[in-house]
This record gives structure tokens, C-alpha cells and sequence, in this order.
């Protein structure tokens, strides 16, 4: 089976009593196993302090888990990032008393109203995610691509990363590119929740032992593919869809942020026309984006106070 990732959004630390604590970093992951089903959730360590923090896990994330302790300008920016991330499929428990009719008006015209509610049972919910992890089917073809979240050197090892893998495959033996450099890196073993395997599937998190390169040589972001359609650039030329809450207009010079996959790079606008709700801007890039086809990303203003989410380009 595959992997289901989920994000654990709304009350920092819900997750805790959903798995085993994994690695910690702005994201802390936590673990359940069942078998062959696996579920990883992703729960924004650093969040609202830092809205990068937020977007990894709401990114990585084919599922919500949604804790409403309150109503409050993090709750509204939570629900506006799963919205541009088009995670469709979640959960809402709702506490202190609050019910639905209250959220009702918040997730009205976003992806958000195809969710459902769940009591305040971890037990429950546990069962309900490796029940949904059950479901999941592993895309076994095409090219892989796999974003790092972290790298390192073990001794008797070498270079190991983790991340995931964000579409096709990844097979033991495999030589990926590692962009935006130009190495090359050979797979020498793939583990996935502790256990080795010969092949990883999109969604799969994994770590991956690596001949070729060495962990100084990569940085969070960096990815890892053998697919030819991935590029590298430093300037864009996108239009903005911006959220229905942002009022300001988008003006030259703006340094925002554009979060992709596991990259959340600086960009300044140097150009902007069109329509003021989906403008077109051309954007610098502070560092190099590695992006594919069919791509999305979320831009973020980081001096927009309680709303630091600005919209979304395709690239």
C-alpha cells in the first residue's frame, strides 16, 4: 500500500496522540504503521510565527486534519493555505463548543466545504486515517521527482536524504540529477518508514541513501529526478490569482515569497499588468526555482500582517 501524508492543522501538538514523534524541524512528523498501511502527519511546528512552516505541511499534504480550538485571524489564514494548496479531501473537530454553521460561512467557495466532521477522539481518528491509508493506491510509472526536507552524512552510510516523493517513481540503483547543480547522484538503498525497499511511489516519504554527492553539497529545496521536463530558472512571467480577502493592489518592487514543493525563495516583482484581481507579473528570483509542468505555487507577502497569503501562479 501507499503512504497517505496528512497535515495536522488548527492546535499545535493535536498530533501527538495520532503517532509516533518522528523527525523535527518547522515540521514535526509523526508516524502511524498498521501493517502495510503507513500514515504520516505533518504538523507546522513553527506556525503562526513563521507561515513557511505552515505551507510545507499543508504542501506535503494529501489530507487535512483541521483542530478548531477558535475562530481567529491563524484559523482564516490555515483555511485560506489549504484552499491554495487545493487540498480537497479533511476533517474538521471542532472544540469549545463551536459548531458548523460557524465555519459554514468561512469555507464557502473553497475546496474546504467537501470536508467532514469528526468528534474530538483521537482512537477515532486514528482508525479513520489508516482506514483512508488503506485506500491508497501506489502510482507505480513515470519519472520520479523527490524535494529534500533534510540531508545529512551516517557513518558507515554516506549521504542521506529525507523528503518525498512528489510524482512518478524512484528505484534502488536509479541516477538523478540533483538540481539546480549539475551532480549526479546513484541511489544506493531506499527505506521508507524504517523497512527497505527496492521502488518509492509519489507520495511515499522516504530517505534515500545517495552515492556521488555529499550532504554539504545540497540545501532543503534541492531535488532529486531523472525526469527531462524539469527546468531551473530565475525569472518568471506569471499570473496572479490573487485570494478573495487581499485588497491591496500588487506594485513593483514587492519582495514576496514563492513556496513550491519544499522551496520557499524570495522574489521581487519588476513588473506588473492586467487585470487588478489576476494581474500578470514578471518576477526576479532571489535564488533558482526548480519547477515541472503543470506546477503550482503560493505567493506570500510576509509584511501583510494577518494575512501573509497572497495567491497563487501556475508555472
Amino acid at each position: 500500500m501507499g503512504n497517505l501524508n496528512v497535515a495536522a492543522v488548527g492546535t499545535l501538538g493535536y498530533a501527538k496522540d495520532l503517532g509516533k514523534k518522528g523527525t523535527v524541524s518547522d515540521i514535526t512528523i509523526y508516524d502511524i504503521k498498521k501493517g502495510q498501511d503507513t500514515v504520516s502527519i505533518l504538523e507546522p511546528s513553527k506556525y503562526p510565527e513563521r507561515i513557511n512552516s505552515l505551507y510545507f505541511c499543508v504542501n506535503l499534504a494529501e489530507m487535512a486534519v483541521v483542530v478548531v480550538d477558535e475562530i481567529n485571524a491563524a484559523f482564516g489564514e490555515t483555511l485560506l493555505m489549504l484552499d491554495s494548496a487545493n487540498v480537497k479531501r479533511g476533517v474538521f473537530i471542532l472544540r469549545n463548543y463551536l459548531t458548523p454553521d460557524l465555519i459554514a460561512p468561512l469555507i464557502k467557495d473553497t475546496v474546504l466545504v467537501n470536508y467532514t466532521y469528526m468528534a474530538d477522539d483521537p482512537i477515532q481518528l486514528r482508525e479513520f486515517l489508516l482506514g483512508e491509508a488503506s485506500k491508497v493506491e501506489a502510482q507505480g510509472e513515470g519519472k520520479g521527482i523527490v524535494p529534500i526536507d533534510h540531508h545529512f552524512n551516517v557513518k558507515g552510510v554516506g549521504t542521506v536524504i529525507l523528503g518525498y516523493v512528489a510524482k512518478g517513481i524512484v528505484n534502488r540503483h536509479d541516477s538523478l540529477k540533483v538540481l539546480p547543480t549539475e551532480r549526479t547522484a546513484l541511489v544506493r538503498s531506499i527505506q521508507k518508514h524504517d523497512d527497505d525497499f527496492d521502488v518509492a511511489c509519489k507520495g511515499d516519504r522516504v530517505g534515500l541513501a545517495l552515492k556521488g554527492v555529499d550532504a554539504e553539497d545540497l540545501d532543503r529545496g534541492y531535488v532529486l529526478t531523472n525526469d527531462p521536463e524539469m527546468k531551473v530558472v530565475s525569472e518568471l512571467n506569471v499570473r496572479l490569482d490573487l485570494v478573495k480577502y487581499w485588497q491591496s493592489p500588487i506594485k513593483e518592487g514587492m519582495v514576496m515569497h514563492l513556496g513550491h514543493w519544499m522551496q520557499f525563495l524570495p522574489c521581487r516583482v519588476t513588473a506588473v499588468s492586467g487585470d487588478a484581481r489576476s494581474p500578470t507579473v514578471a518576477l526576479s528570483l532571489e535564488k533558482p526555482l526548480i519547477t515541472g509542468p503543470g506546477s503550482r505555487a503560493v505567493m506570500h507577502y510576509l509584511e501583510g500582517g494577518k494575512l501573509r497569503i497572497v495567491g497563487t501562479v501556475d508555472l
